[in-house]
């Protein structure tokens, strides 16, 4: 894609002047001097130093390279230097920034630094043949570098579960079922033995005729189905539909589940539907280490491939964290993986899973914080509301756990140094946890800065409330796909007013006395490419470019800049995993992790942002995806 140069024709071509020293010592007349009198010159210098021809041919370190864009666009996202020429990597570092005159020549003088008399000493040519010069990579002019996208809440294993048996585009119970019958057919050994479970996830009612939940029955439409154990989680995994085979196995049920809903029809009989904390009591295939890497393989390589090198994965059982925890002792992890904890319980349990920072092969695995629930999802009607759902007057959404449990638990976890990240989605959730947190950080033992507290999603506030979340200092953890995915029925739900607090970006950033705003995706919930992310934050547009409110954008004022919406997935989600220091832009010193787009997505217009490709995802300079 680009061209290795040596330091002086690069800079040459840069059109910037070269050193005047070394343009005076290559001038012709020295070099018709040196050509007559190179025997005594070198016996001259090799005494001069008491050094052997090695001297001449140091060795340089094999991964030390500069990458260079003749048009400065590589985005920093360092506030001091937002733009640069050139990068220079050393080893697993951004060794300097800058233009390419300039950094070529302190890289020389580094080089020079080392040698003995280097001060004194100029080599002429043709010595300074013997000089090593610096790699530079020059990207194509239309391409772009930015520091290495982070998705700031994610779910890694979900993620190649999903993939496995993928219902997202089904756009009716007829296509479901279609779908479950081709996965059977091509899998023999499900279609030999009717006791495997059929597991998958994606379905989403409110793309289908009618928008209603469906039914236990419908397998038992599909003659290769019924009698099998099928289990299938909707898109956003707040609700899963199972089998009539399932149910007698599940039988029998409680009546009621706190914190859940089992979905029964006018005779009470389930349906099975199970939302939120009934899920639980659906049985489940134990942990397989086999599964779970070819889940992680999968994942892994698809986000590499849209230029993610790191990813909070906001939902990791002791299982999982062990599991993550060996291999990265046994090889380096493709990309950074930062761990939310999770163990379903009301009683503390921080010391059921192990506490990592920077661990293992390449210091790319971390587990500090812990994922906690208090209610479910807009889409399942989970979402915890201060008044009836517009829409259904007779719910209010569920609590997933009691707001005195989860505040002593919360309190623990602090204690203990844990960071806590809380899933609320209702207004009533959100309000709830911003009394825990601002009863908790009123302690003057406790830090919001240590601490870093974290709301996962942030979807619905009063105005109030957002204004709390800045003034608290708590982070709001958001994903602006939800957004562009919820906007066709989400006022059908909050209703006029209510709407004008949910996926308030804006509002949120503008709350911020830091201007902290983390932005991630939930894949597998919504796309895995970070650019959806992107052009929803900036567009507030569908994939096709439309809206409720037309292609000007849902609610258009709740809309960040392209250069806020590139810093909430670099600099911001680095922060929320107190990583500032190492990672998030393309700062000297930080962990050199950055992505070579094909096009500038900070200035191309809107409608073209999704179809930028990455050219190169980079991770402690190596080329993890793609090339340089």
């Amino acid at each position: 894609m680009g061209s290795s140069l040596p330091v002086k024709p690069a800079s040459a071509a840069s059109g910037q002047s070269t050193n005047s020293s070394s343009t005076t010592t290559n001038s012709p007349q020295d070099r018709s001097w040196w050509a007559r009198s190179w025997p005594l010159a070198l016996l001259f210098a090799l005494g001069a130093t008491g050094a052997t021809v090695t001297w001449f041919k140091p060795e340089t370190h094999s991964l030390e390279y500069a990458v260079c864009s003749a048009n400065r666009t590589i985005y920093t996202v360092d506030s001091d230097l937002p733009n640069v020429q050139c990068i220079v990597i050393h080893d697993t570092l951004i060794l300097d920034t800058g233009d390419l005159e300039d950094v070529a020549l302190r890289w020389r003088n580094r080089w020079w630094s080392g040698i003995p008399l280097a001060g004194t000493i100029q080599l002429p040519w043709p010595f300074n043949f013997f000089e090593p010069s610096l790699r530079v990579i020059n990207i194509q002019p239309d391409s772009i570098v930015v520091p290495g996208l982070i998705d700031a809440h994610a779910h890694m294993l979900h993620y190649g579960f999903k993939m496995n048996l993928n219902l997202e585009d089904c756009t009716s119970v007829d296509e479901v079922l279609n779908h479950l019958k081709a996965y059977v057919i091509s899998h023999p050994d499900i279609l030999g033995d009717p006791t495997r479970w059929i597991e998958g996830m994606g379905w989403d009612q409110n793309k289908w005729p009618g928008a209603q939940y469906p039914h236990a029955d419908d397998f038992d439409r599909e003659p290769l189905l019924r009698g099998r154990r099928i289990s299938v989680a909707r898109i956003d995994a707040h609700a899963s539909w199972v089998s009539n085979r399932v149910l007698q196995l599940m039988a029998p049920l409680p009546e009621d589940i706190e914190g859940g809903l089992i979905i029964r029809d006018e005779h009470g009989k389930p349906t099975g539907i199970f939302v939120d904390n009934a899920m639980d009591l659906i049985p489940s295939q134990p942990f397989n280490e086999d599964r779970a890497m070819e889940y992680f393989t999968r994942a892994s390589s698809d986000a590499l491939a849209v230029g993610l090198t790191g990813v909070h994965d906001a939902f990791s059982v002791p299982e999982e964290i062990q599991f993550y925890k060996k291999l990265s002792e046994t090889q380096e992890l493709p990309l950074r993986l930062y761990l939310m904890g999770n163990v379903n319980s009301d009683d503390y349990w921080g010391n059921q899973i192990p506490r990592l920072i920077q661990h293992g092969f390449g210091g790319r695995l971390t587990v500090r914080s812990v994922k906690l629930f208090l209610d479910g999802a807009l889409g399942s009607s989970g979402a915890a509301l201060l008044e009836p759902y517009s829409d259904n007057p007779s719910t209010r959404g569920i609590m997933r756990v009691q707001p005195e449990a989860l505040a002593k638990l919360i309190r623990e976890f602090s204690t203990d140094g844990w960071q806590v990240n809380i899933h609320c989605i209702g207004d009533r959730a959100n309000h709830v946890i911003l009394d825990i947190y601002e009863d908790i950080l009123a302690n003057a033992s406790f830090s919001v800065e240590e601490l870093r507290p974290r709301i996962e999603h942030a979807q619905i506030l009063t105005l109030d409330d957002i204004k709390r979340t800045g003034k608290l200092g708590v982070i709001p953890s958001v994903q602006p796909t939800h957004a562009t995915s919820d906007m066709w029925y989400a006022e059908d739900r909050l209703g006029p007013k209510r709407i004008l607090g949910a996926y308030a970006y804006r509002a949120l950033l503008n709350a911020s006395p830091t201007r902290i705003l983390p932005l991630g995706s939930d894949f597998p919930v919504e796309g895995i490419n970070p650019l959806l992310g992107f052009y929803a934050a900036v567009s507030r547009l569908s994939v096709k470019g439309g809206s409720p409110h037309g292609p000007g954008g849902w609610y258009p004022s709740e809309r960040l800049t392209r250069a806020e919406a590139l810093k909430g997935m670099t600099l911001d989600a680095a922060y929320a995993s107190f990583s500032e220091d190492i990672l998030g832009s393309l700062s000297i010193g930080k962990k050199a992790d950055f992505v070579v787009l094909d096009r500038d997505i900070m200035t191309v217009p809107i409608e073209d942002i999704l179809g930028t490709r990455v050219t190169a995802t980079v991770i402690d300079g190596k080329v993890e995806y793609g090339n340089l």
